[in-house]
């Protein structure tokens, strides 16, 4: 079984992330092939991504040349191809409930997203204060974020949403993140919570990388200035 994830930027895609993570933190052996982000039409990236991809997004992950793309789809080819590994709970209100929010934070959290895009290398707490201040719309979702996980981490008794890292906490990996990049404001409980998801190795091993790619995108950067790669 020859399993490869292919993947944009580290520093800046959210969606590779997700099942990058869950792939590394859950020991699932897979080939890395990322791909430096390019949007311009007829980009090296954009070739690439449509030789395995119909979609034309990462990630995509590739089953001896099989194609499965949006994080959704992979994950739950992931807990079909390795049911022992905990992908999903093994309780099946938890199964639903983890698979609920992950399909949230999959259509959902709009003004996070947009407003606070992933900058894995970058700490932006001035802008993080300012956003905070002007959008209604992101203090709603973080509200929501956190009533969402102080539930999950109910039903699971910790320390991740649903007992052991699984899918739901790698889709949130990101947010948190986002959370620290802009520093906004969180109860004690659910920044511990985004604490222990960001210091998991998977997710660990990701934010190394990300701070070792050294690879500045200006039109991933919305608040700072184009300066050289550092």
């Amino acid at each position: 079984m020859a399993l490869q994830l292919v993947i944009g930027n580290k520093n800046y895609s959210s969606w590779s992330m997700r099942p990058w993570v869950l792939m590394t933190q859950l020991g699932i052996v897979f080939e890395e092939v990322r791909l430096r982000f390019d949007f311009a039409e007829n980009s090296a990236f954009r070739q690439a991504v449509a030789r395995v991809s119909p979609a034309g997004f990462v990630p995509v992950l590739l089953d001896d040349g099989f194609a499965i793309w949006d994080t959704l789809a992979i994950t739950e080819t992931l807990h079909e191809k390795f049911p022992d590994r905990g992908v999903w709970p093994q309780d099946a209100r938890n199964r639903a409930r983890a698979r609920s929010l992950c399909a949230e934070m999959h259509a959902g959290f709009g003004a996070l997203r947009s407003h606070c895009p992933l900058n894995v290398e970058a700490a932006l707490p001035e802008v993080g204060a300012r956003l905070w201040a002007e959008h209604e719309a992101l203090r709603r979702n973080v509200a929501r974020l956190q009533a969402a996980w102080a539930d999950a981490l109910n039903a699971g008794g910790g320390p991740f949403l649903f007992g052991e890292f699984g899918a739901a906490d790698a889709f949130f990996a990101p947010v948190c993140s986002r959370l620290h990049t802009y520093a906004l404001p969180l109860s004690d409980d659910a920044r511990a919570y985004a604490g222990r998801v960001l210091a998991a190795p998977g997710v660990a091993r990701w934010t190394a990388d990300a701070r070792a790619e050294r690879d500045f995108l200006d039109f991933e950067e919305p608040y700072r200035q184009q300066r050289e790669s550092r």
